[in-house]
């Protein structure tokens, strides 16, 4: 029984998965998935990889995730879990990439700037 582990970024939030085959058991930072990721289309982007690759239930996950908002984590696990669908098998690569699932989305937020009140706002001008 061999564990893959990948890892997945969104934002600040990092998510460290191992997948094995099993039950189809999924458990996010010690809890049920479904008990950490509240709400339903949370829960549909974590099991998206599978689902896309018709592998519902024949994986166990194991996953840690750090850092971040809770939509975050959920697309860093979501990109670490498509990552290692593709490890365990190079032909889930056909699937997942057109879906957009091995993309890495670079948007984060933006530095604050000295002399600004926020990134790109800034202090009140007073003319007088």
């Amino acid at each position: 029984m061999e564990v893959t582990n990948t890892i997945g970024r969104r934002k600040t939030a990092v998510a460290r998965v191992y997948v094995q085959t099993g039950s189809g058991n999924i458990t996010v930072n010690n809890r049920d998935y479904k008990e950490y990721f509240k709400t339903g289309p949370l829960q549909a982007k974590v099991n998206q990889p599978f689902a896309a690759c018709n592998l519902s239930g024949s994986f166990d996950v194991k996953v840690n995730v750090d850092g971040g908002g809770i939509t975050g984590q959920a697309e860093a696990t979501r990109l670490a879990i498509s990552r290692a669908l593709v490890e365990i098998n190079a032909e889930n690569r056909l699937t997942l990439k057109p879906l957009g699932l091995l993309t890495r989305n670079p948007k984060m937020v933006e530095r604050k700037k000295p002399g600004q009140k926020k990134a790109r706002k800034r202090f009140q001008f007073s003319k007088r």
